[in-house]
């Protein structure tokens, strides 16, 4: 017999992914019998493949030990040297993270850089303050940023509060506010849905006619002051692509201030966009919001726009 204690962390997870992950050399078929035939069991009762388990929930498995480890991958020690933890957290309880990501740092890791990433930090951040508790689940982002993108980041600590932001982000249910300088006056407000092809040889997007190979894309914007042929605008971000907002104001002239890739310029030494997750909306009401790094506000103070923080 087999028994494992679920933690809090991994509160929230099914029940057959849970048994995925912790016996990922086992043929699925062969967990769902388990699971049905109740061979696999939580507190001593049957459960069906898609119980929700929660925190303190005892799982048996009937199960020879030998047999058991034949199933079982080798676990994997989380080593967290040299990955720094001083992160920004803006709000932080027992199942929720939200952390302010600086210009420059990757959301994930990827082929140029696996240590250094907010995720990672993040990552180094709860095991320093012993709550990592799981080699089945680690925390994960429900939203990302580019690299020079700064600003919000939600992060779901357990299973359960990580598949509720990912299923609000599906819904369109979440408020995603940004802020960016765009070259030129634009005014009043508007809604740019231009359709999204990824061009991933050249790490672009491109707006195009709707099609087969093109993604629905919508933003929304508000032109909050305009001075010296810039403006500063409050965006919505009702759909999620990948260099959404840089490429649908490239598409109406108005390229982000120093957004070289995308049709900007250069201004004095900044040559990456100007852009910043300010403001997110949950559904169940609660706010998150902070300002630009210092940065961003210096370039306001240039070219003498006030940032108010608020749409």
């Amino acid at each position: 017999m087999i028994t494992r204690q679920v933690t809090p962390s991994e509160s929230g997870k099914r029940l057959h992914r849970y048994v995925r992950n912790l016996m990922p050399n086992a043929p699925l078929g062969q967990i769902y019998r388990m699971i049905d035939d109740g061979h696999i069991r939580v507190n001593g009762k049957r459960k069906n493949q898609n119980y929700e388990l929660a925190s303190g929930d005892q799982l048996t498995i009937r199960m020879d030990e030998s047999a058991f480890k034949e199933t079982v991958g080798q676990e994997k020690k989380q080593k967290f040297i040299g990955i720094h933890s001083q992160i920004d957290v803006v709000f932080e309880n027992h199942e929720l993270l939200v952390v302010n990501k600086p210009v420059g740092l990757l959301t994930h890791p990827d082929i140029a850089e696996s240590k250094q990433t907010l995720i990672t930090q993040v990552h180094a951040y709860l095991y320093r303050k012993g709550e990592l508790d799981s080699t089945l689940f680690l925390p994960a982002s429900a939203n990302r940023l580019d690299r020079n993108t700064s600003g919000l980041v939600l992060i779901g600590k357990t299973a359960r509060m990580l598949h509720q932001l990912n299923q609000w982000i599906q819904q369109r249910s979440v408020e995603k506010h940004y802020v960016t300088i765009v070259q030129g006056n634009l005014r009043g407000h508007g809604e740019i849905t231009g359709s999204l092809v990824r061009e991933a040889r050249n790490n672009k997007t491109r707006v195009d006619e709707a099609s087969d190979q093109s993604k629905e894309a919508i933003t929304r914007f508000h032109a909050l002051h305009n001075n010296n042929g810039y403006t500063l605008v409050n965006i919505e971000l009702i759909s999620g692509r990948t260099h959404q907002i840089r490429s649908h104001f490239q598409s109406i002239g108005h390229p982000l201030l120093g957004d070289i890739k995308y049709g900007g310029t250069r201004f004095e030494q900044i040559n990456h966009q100007l852009l910043h997750a300010w403001k997110i909306v949950l559904p169940d009401g609660r706010i998150f919001a902070v300002k630009p790094p210092q940065q961003f506000l210096q370039v306001l103070r240039k070219i003498n726009i006030d940032w108010q923080g608020s749409s």
